[in-house]
Parts: C-alpha cells; structure tokens; sequence
C-alpha cells in the first residue's frame, strides 16, 4: 500500500520499564464507571439529541445503574445548558447518583459551566486542556510551561468558584491528547492541578487520562497508565480515570490493561458511540467481567429493551455482530457449532450444572434478556442435524432419533439452499409435518383390527388410488403384525432399524409420538412419524409414512 512511509509513531514510552500489570491475569472487581453518552457519545451524533431526548436517556442511564454520568458540555449550547438546569430544577438526580459536566480550561467558560451547576447535589466539574506535542505545536503554539499554566490557573479558577457557588462539587482534569504527550510532561501537569486542589480521603480528586486518539499498541497504554500510577502526587486521594476511543480498534484492549495498571475508573459509552471511531464500550467492558464471574454493578439483563431505546434516543443502528448486544452475537449457523450447543445444553440439565461452561457461547444467552429457541440456534443451508433437531425440541417438543435428526436436517438444508434463506422454527416445523408426519401420497391405512392368539393377527385396509384394499398379517406385537401385512401386500421389502416413542405433552388428554425408521435392500434409509393420542395409531402411522417415503 502507497504512502506508509510518511507515518510514523506519535506516542511516548515511559522513561523506565512499567511492566507490573503484565503479572495480573484477572480485573477482581468493577470499576467506577462514568457514562459520557450524554456528552462525548451525543455530540458525535448526525444529529444531537433534543431535551426530552436526554432526559429519557439520562433515566436509562440511571436504570441501568451509573451513578456518574457526564451530561453535557453547558457552556457550549443553550441545549446543553438547559439539560443541566432541568436536571436540577427538577429534581432528576437521585441522592446516589453524581453528574458530570465538561469546560475548557478558559475562564468565561469555566464560568457559564458554574452558572448551570449552581444548586446540584453533586457535580463533578471536568476541566480539560491539550498537552500532546502536536496540539502544543500546531494548534496553540505554545511552550509546555504555558500549556501547564493554562491548566493551573483553570484549576485554580475551579477551586475559587466551587466555594462561591451553592452546590456539591468535585473536580476532575483530563490531559487532552494524552497519548502524544511525553510521559514526564504529562504527570508534571496533572501534578501542577493536583497541587492546587489538594485532594483529602473525603475530597478525592479525579485524573482522567484520555487515548484522545489511540495511537499505541495496548501493552503501550498499559505501561504509560502504570507510569502515572507510580508517578502522580497525593496517588491515595486520586482517582485515575480512563477515556479510550478506538481509532486503532483496541478501546476495550486499553480499557482493560489501564484497570490491571492501577487505573480506579472508566468513562465510555453504551455501545462505543463517540467521535470517529468512538469511545470504549462500556457494555462490553462490563459483561467482559460478567462472564469471568465479576458483578459489574451495571444492569445489562434487559439488552433488546436498551438496544431499542438507544436507537430510538440516537438514531445509531446496532451491529448484528456488536458483542453481548447484536441481534446475531448468540446465533449459531454451523452445523458443528449447533451439534456442540445443543450437546452442551443437555449435559448441563443432566448434570444440573450450575457453572455456566456451554461450548460456543461465552455467557448464558438469558441473562441478558436474550431466548435459546430464536436467538441461538439458527437454520440454514450451513445448518446440521444438531440444530434442527434442538429447534424441533425447543419449540414443539419433538425429540428425533439420533439418524432421523440427519434426515430432517437435509430436508431443511435443502429448503434454505433453494430460496437462500434462514428458516425459521415454524417453517422448520412446517418442513417436518410434510416430509414425516402422517404422509399418505401412495396409501393411507383405513381401518386395522387385531386379534390375539398364537401371536397378534391384524386386518390391515388401506386406501390407494382412491381404492380399498385388505392385508393380514402375523407379528410378534401390534406395530410387527401391521408391517408383516404392508409387506406382503405391497410386496415391499424393509427392515425396522428403529423405533421410538414419547409423549408431546403430560396429562391423559396429551399426545403421543412414534418415530419409525426403515432400511431397504440396498441400506437405504426411509423415516416416519405418527402423532396421535393413541400411541399404537401413532406407530402405525409412523410406519406407514416411512413407506410412502420408500415408495415414493
């Protein structure tokens, strides 16, 4: 590919080997989340949502369970500032939840940010300024000493107004551009703000340390996150925050090492939206504990009613391949992938497991409001025997022989090759009434009478060509006599290879079902099955549709 030569890298290593965080293999416990959805994710937005909009999202939010949610950005729009009123004025933020609102390190924005966070309960202020040597170059043309005094002198403008105004505020500061800064310069700032606002056990204060943009390997983030962890003053009373976005695709990847690195704290969105590439997934980092046996403290058993809301709130659409929350994260199409689940699953009912251990899937499809029957397995022409027969079982209590699984399952393969499409559980359903069920396209038994002797006799009438006709036989139970008859009179020759039966339902008033399976001369195999609640009706129909399937 043309050009790679006029790239090159923009990150800074630490100045000494940070390493400590590659001898954790675990994240023991969740960390303090913050959802900036409100802010960061709704100002990547085509178009930003309205007030009510954000309302609505802000109680999703909540219901979910975050208790610090960046709302808005007041001193940029008279949207943003009338959100952060009425979520005020209103009385929206409940007692153990704490919003979070963005400013600039510039004094008349600073100031229009204290103006909207007058009478919160509690707030964080999150003060901000660029620190990468791009952004000290290009943009504001500045030395490092003026770029830290800028963050100073905002820090110190916070901590003036927070006892001037009513309210309950912490503070929070956030190096811009972190991952183009040099690792020495950027503890230097956030050591210059930590000196001004002097942080206690009571007043902790914020770091936030943003991938602006992702420029490193994760292993890089990692050891520059370790590198703040080791250096920055006061580290008892200071909360280190991390903000990944995911231009290099790795967002989760930083998230998760910066936690093992001595990071307390993440901010993201709900299904990564955010600029460019977006910000880190809050969703999938939370339920990435989930399924290691860590409880989130995030509320992600309602994921279809989320992932609606989100779409309705933000016009986004949802990959279907979007981890824990697409419409196809669950879903299985491969023959062998379907045969290994549906084993899984009965091995755990029989084992009564209470370890969730099932192959090919990472977390139990129902804890997060997902079903088995039409979000794991699903049918088409890739599909195998597994699949089909855990549908049928599934849906419609049918439980196939292990051959006739086979037979089923190239009847349906063949139905979804032919109109290139899934196959749903009621056509699949439909697929084995036609080929299996009570079929009489070359006869239909009428009428069988048995009389008991030296063995079972049967008077066997079957209908052909809109004509009766009547066979005797002799077997050694019911089902045997009526195939000695067929076989004579139809001058047929098969041998039964299987046989099996079950109930469709419990009580007297329940069906029964009869699977018959035959083999010709040649080893042909030829299946049928009869549904009625007279099981001896069931088998003989299920023998006789194994005939038609020979016949025909």
């Amino acid at each position: 590919m043309k050009n790679f030569e006029k790239y090159q890298k923009q990150y800074f290593m630490p100045p000494y080997p940070c390493y400590d965080w590659v001898q954790k293999d675990s994240i023991e416990k969740a960390p303090i989340w913050c959802s900036v959805d409100l802010r960061d994710g709704n100002q990547s937005l085509i178009e930003p949502m309205g007030l009510e909009e954000k309302l609505e999202f802000f109680e999703l939010l909540v219901k979910i369970g975050f208790k610090e949610i960046e709302v808005g950005f007041p001193a940029a729009s008279e949207t943003e500032y009338a959100f952060m009123r009425a979520l005020i004025e209103r009385n929206m933020i409940p007692d153990d939840v704490t919003v979070q609102v963005l400013t600039q390190s510039r004094e008349h924005i600073i100031r229009k940010t204290f103006e909207a966070v007058k009478g919160a309960p509690r707030a964080i202020v999150h003060l901000y300024n660029s620190t990468s040597v791009a952004q000290r170059e290009q943009v504001f043309k500045k030395s490092k000493e003026e770029i830290k005094e800028i963050a100073v002198s905002g820090a110190k403008l916070l901590k003036q107004l927070a006892d001037e105004t009513e309210g309950n505020f912490a503070f929070e500061y956030s190096p811009e551009s972190f991952t183009g800064t040099e690792m020495e310069f950027a503890a230097e700032v956030c050591n210059g703000v930590i000196d001004v606002w002097q942080p206690t056990e009571e007043n902790k204060v914020i770091i936030n340390i943003p991938a602006t943009v992702e420029h490193s390997l994760p292993h890089v983030f990692a050891s520059q996150i370790e590198y703040m962890h080791k250096n920055l003053h006061n580290r008892e009373n200071v909360l280190i925050s991390l903000h990944p976005h995911n231009d290099r695709g790795c967002g989760v990847s930083d998230a998760e090492l910066g936690l093992l690195a001595g990071a307390d704290r993440i901010e993201g969105t709900l299904f990564g939206n955010g600029e460019r590439t977006g910000n880190v997934d809050i969703i999938t980092l939370a339920m990435n504990l989930f399924s290691q046996g860590v409880d989130p403290e995030l509320d992600f058993s309602d994921m279809p009613d989320i992932c609606e809301r989100y779409k309705e709130y933000t016009n986004m659409d949802i990959s279907a391949r979007q981890p824990y929350a697409g419409a196809l994260v669950f879903a299985a199409f491969s023959g062998s992938h379907q045969d290994a689940i549906a084993k899984g699953m009965e091995w755990r009912n029989e084992h009564k497991s209470e370890k969730w251990t099932v192959p090919y899937l990472p977390i139990d499809p129902q804890d997060v409001g997902r079903t088995y029957d039409s979000d794991v397995i699903r049918i088409n022409s890739q599909s195998g025997k597994g699949g089909v027969g855990y549908i049928l079982q599934q849906n419609y209590s049918i439980n196939l022989p292990k051959k006739m699984k086979e037979a089923m399952s190239y009847k349906a393969k063949h139905v979804s090759d032919v109109n290139h499409k899934e196959l749903s559980p009621e056509e699949i359903y439909k697929i084995f009434k036609e080929e299996f069920v009570n079929k009489h396209n070359e006869f239909q038994i009428s009428e069988c009478h048995f009389t008991q002797g030296d063995g079972i006799r049967t008077e066997v009438t079957i209908v052909r060509n809109s004509k009766k006709q009547l066979f005797k036989g002799k077997g050694n139970g019911r089902l045997d006599a009526v195939s000695a008859a067929l076989k004579k009179g139809l001058g047929v020759h098969y041998d039964i290879i299987c046989y099996e039966e079950h109930s469709l339902g419990s009580g007297s008033h329940s069906k029964a079902i009869a699977y018959v399976g035959i083999e010709d001369d040649k080893k042909n195999c030829y299946w049928g099955a009869g549904s009625d609640p007279d099981i001896i009706k069931a088998s003989i129909n299920a023998l006789a549709t194994a005939i038609n399937n020979m016949i025909e």
